[in-house]
């Protein structure tokens, strides 16, 4: 069993390593079907569930610190090939479709609750519209109504358990549909034209950057950390809440940063892609080695409650695809913008096209906006069910 942090750190590098040389060198079949992130997320998670690392206090810090500055360096990295004046052309619809998942979501609350209400414990409804302003928004809304609706932290311990399992399964779930796209697409008969108009003009663009180089990777990681790490002293320095969180700050300074690095120099400098492929599959593993299959077992009721609130929301966004032929990566990141926010949007964008990586950052950000105000929305429809 590993206990320290540099050991931790080297079986999740081991894992996406093992996984890349197969999908690249092996070229197994299982890859036609399942990209390697999926699998990656899946493998870590397998070993977390089977003991392979301890959470000890070391495991833990270090998790906290590469998650927390790998992110952000991710983001700006990924935000150095952007071109936000492509971008604009995806237009109105991603607006519509991240308010159509916040619908879908709190009708899955709803609809839910109705269900279980019965098998959980009292004043459950105050958990759940917690639960959802994180769905809705981030950690920061969950916070926010959390102290609206005065619920003590000993009550939200099953409400997190739903935000952890529920949620790496959606994740997962997401990037597994990746590569059936264009399957979707034809289905719903989506007008995928301007998404793949604005995905060959970013890939074109890459053919004006230099060459990958050693000297041109140490520099990109170098300055990614830089931003990475003054954007979080920027971050601790500016007015936080509940609503608006030291962490969201973050992202919109090294947004920002990434968005002015496109428009120098910096975006010729090749290899940008290289070590930003490197953090993402870094991060995904952290993020799975939290997760473990016998954390199902703990509180199977609201497990399958948080299911069937995933559930609910896919079915309405599926049917409100085909109605609207919204495109599959609309759909997918406007729920993961949604249910995951920063930490996550960014990866599943990334996922279909490493350029499109400002879409799902500044869809992310739009879950702020809307977390804390329709999390009490529902708990107020969720405590009329409730008779409280």
């Amino acid at each position: 069993m590993i206990t320290g942090a540099f050991g931790y750190a080297s079986a999740l590098l081991a894992i996406a390593g093992v996984l890349y040389y197969l999908e690249a060198f092996r070229k197994w079949r299982v890859f036609r079907y399942l990209p390697a992130i999926v699998l990656l997320y899946f493998v870590v998670m397998v070993c977390a569930s089977a003991g392979l690392w301890e959470k000890t206090a070391a495991i833990n810090d270090t998790y906290k610190m590469l998650r927390n500055n790998l992110l952000p360096a991710m983001i700006f990295l990924m935000l150095l090939e952007a071109d936000l004046r492509q971008i604009k052309r995806l237009g109105w619809r991603m607006i519509f479709a991240f308010l159509l998942a916040s619908f879908s979501i709190a009708a899955g609350f709803i609809v839910t609750f109705a269900l279980f209400q019965h098998g959980l414990a009292d004043n459950a409804w105050k958990t759940f519209a917690a639960l959802c302003g994180s769905w809705m928004g981030g950690t920061g809304n969950l916070a926010a109504i959390q102290l609206a609706l005065d619920v003590p932290d000993s009550a939200m311990g099953y409400t997190l358990l739903i935000d952890s399992i529920d949620y790496a399964i959606w994740v997962m779930a997401l990037l597994a549909l990746v590569p059936y796209a264009a399957h979707f697409n034809r289905w719903v008969k989506a007008d995928s034209r301007a998404l793949d108009d604005v995905s060959a003009r970013l890939a074109e663009s890459k053919a004006d950057q230099t060459q990958v180089s050693g000297g041109n990777v140490l520099m990109l990681l170098a300055l990614s950390c830089v931003v990475s790490s003054l954007s979080q002293w920027l971050a601790a320095m500016l007015p936080a809440s509940a609503y608006f969180s030291t962490t969201a700050w973050t992202v919109a300074l090294v947004t920002l940063a990434g968005i002015a690095g496109a428009v120098t120099p910096l975006r010729r400098l090749g290899g940008a892609d290289v070590v930003a492929t490197v953090l993402l599959n870094l991060i995904i593993a952290l993020i799975a080695s939290r997760a473990s299959f016998s954390e199902l077992l703990e509180a199977p009721v609201y497990i399958l409650a948080g299911g069937c609130i995933l559930l609910t929301h896919g079915v309405i966004m599926v049917i409100a695809a085909k109605l609207f032929r919204l495109d599959l990566f609309t759909c997918g990141l406007a729920s993961l913008a949604n249910i995951g926010g920063v930490a996550s949007a960014p990866v599943l964008a990334a996922s279909y096209s490493k350029a499109l990586i400002p879409v799902g950052v500044l869809m992310a950000m739009l879950g702020y906006i809307v977390g804390t105000a329709g999390g009490l929305a529902v708990g107020k429809v969720l405590s009329v069910i409730a008779g409280a």
